[in-house]
Parts: C-alpha cells; sequence; structure tokens
C-alpha cells in the first residue's frame, strides 16, 4: 500500500540522515510528511527513539513519544507494548523522569500484573543507580572545590609572604639611605656631574665652570641641572666656609 512504501521511504530517509551525521534533522524531517507524531509508523518511532538515545540527546522524543503512546488509536497496535518498553528503558529513565515512568507503567493496560512489576523494579533499581550518581558527582565536586581553596589559598599565603619580605626590604635600604652622610652624598654627587659634563677651568663665561659639550650645549635640561649644581656650589664653598686668607 501507498502507506507502508511511504514508511519504507522514511526508514531509509533516516538511515541516510544518520549516515550523513544529521540526525538533528530527522524528526524535523519526519514530521513533514506525517505533521503529528500520533500518525508516525511504529517503525519510525522505533527508529527515532533508538537514533537519538545513542547520541544522547533522549528529550527530542519526550514529547513526542508521550503524544504517541496516550493516543487511543495507537494502544490498538500490536507494537504498542515493545514502543511502552523502548520509550521507558531510552527516554524516561536516561532523563531521570521516574514518577513519570511509574505512573505509565501502573495506567498501562497492555501490561500484566507481572510485567508491571518488572518494570516498577526497573525503574527503581534505575532510581537508586541515579542517586549514586549525583552523590558520587556532589562528592566530586567538593573534592575539587576544596583542592581549589586550598591552592588559592597557598598562592595568598606565599603572596603575603612576599609582600612582608618586600616591606622589610624597603624600610631597611630606607634606614640605609637615611644613614648615610649628606656632605658625602653631595659630593659624590658633584664628583660625578664633572665626569659626565667634564670641567674645563679655561671658560670664559662669567658664572659657569663646567664645559658642556658641543652636541648637549642647547639642552635645556643640562641647563637645569648645571643651574642646579652651580647654586650648590655657591652653598657649599662660600665665603662663610672658607679659610681665613693669611698675609
Amino acid at each position: 500500500s501507498s502507506a507502508e512504501v511511504k514508511c519504507s521511504l522514511c526508514v531509509v530517509g533516516i538511515q541516510a540522515l544518520a549516515e550523513m551525521n544529521r540526525w538533528r534533522e530527522v524528526l524535523s524531517w519526519v514530521l513533514q510528511y506525517y505533521h503529528v507524531p500520533e500518525h508516525l509508523p511504529p517503525k519510525v518511532l522505533e527508529l527515532c527513539i533508538l537514533l537519538y538515545s545513542k547520541v544522547r540527546e533522549p528529550q527530542v522524543m519526550l514529547e513526542v513519544g508521550s503524544s504517541w503512546l496516550r493516543d487511543q488509536t495507537n494502544k490498538s497496535l500490536p507494537e504498542y507494548s515493545s514502543l511502552l518498553e523502548l520509550y521507558l528503558l531510552h527516554v524516561l529513565l536516561p532523563l531521570g523522569r521516574f514518577e513519570g515512568a511509574e505512573e505509565l507503567v501502573r495506567g498501562c493496560d497492555v501490561f500484566d500484573s507481572e510485567q508491571q512489576l518488572a518494570f516498577l523494579g526497573t525503574i527503581c533499581e534505575s532510581r537508586c543507580q541515579w542517586a549514586q550518581q549525583e552523590e558520587m558527582h556532589s562528592a566530586a565536586e567538593e573534592q575539587q572545590d576544596a583542592a581549589t581553596e586550598t591552592v588559592l589559598g597557598n598562592l595568598s599565603q606565599k603572596l603575603l609572604t612576599m609582600l612582608t619580605l618586600l616591606r622589610r626590604a624597603l624600610r631597611s635600604m630606607s634606614s640605609h639611605f637615611y644613614l648615610l652622610p649628606y656632605k658625602k652624598m653631595l659630593l659624590a654627587t658633584f664628583l660625578l656631574y664633572l665626569v659626565v659634563v667634564r670641567l674645563d677651568p679655561g671658560t670664559v663665561l662669567r658664572f659657569t665652570i663646567f664645559k658642556i659639550p658641543l652636541w648637549l650645549q642647547r639642552t635645556k635640561l643640562l641647563l637645569l641641572i648645571d643651574l642646579l649644581f652651580r647654586q650648590a656650589w655657591a652653598a657649599v664653598f662660600s665665603p662663610i666656609h672658607r679659610p681665613p686668607i693669611r698675609d
């Protein structure tokens, strides 16, 4: 029939999209031809559930599978029980929808009491495994947080120690600096100026006692330095500090 041909072509299309790694387009592509989830053939729904379970995206089939299973027409199909089991194991349980799975099993008429007990036991086991995984994940996160806090604490302690040592070093340098004699520092600075600028006793300038190199004669910075040192020279060797002249 045309419905069987359409279903077969959709199965081939799903397999082709999966092989081309275009599995995200499968559900939307199928719904273009069947319009609503309730009209999907059992074979097409089965392939979609298995495909999205394999790529670890079962939430894509959550609403589609629920709509298909609630439809009264689909409940009379012979594939209904197998699709219900597939939906429970590959969609609801991996997503942690344990309450919805229990309600679906208890409200289903296609399962007898033994099958319902078996499915409820499977749901209980999955719930316990889920709780254990959550506890392990929480413990791993707590250990990671504790390790991170320990590393940050060690880094902050090292930084505090370095800052303390730096403060002590600066304090020691400042104390040694204040202990240096003022006159010796002034004399050392003056001698350094003599080495850099080169003293020339034969200059004809009126107040300048140093000869500045030709390529630095127009530099304002050196002129300012020369003025400062002339003032220092005049202050140190003023007539008050000169020895008295004897006949």
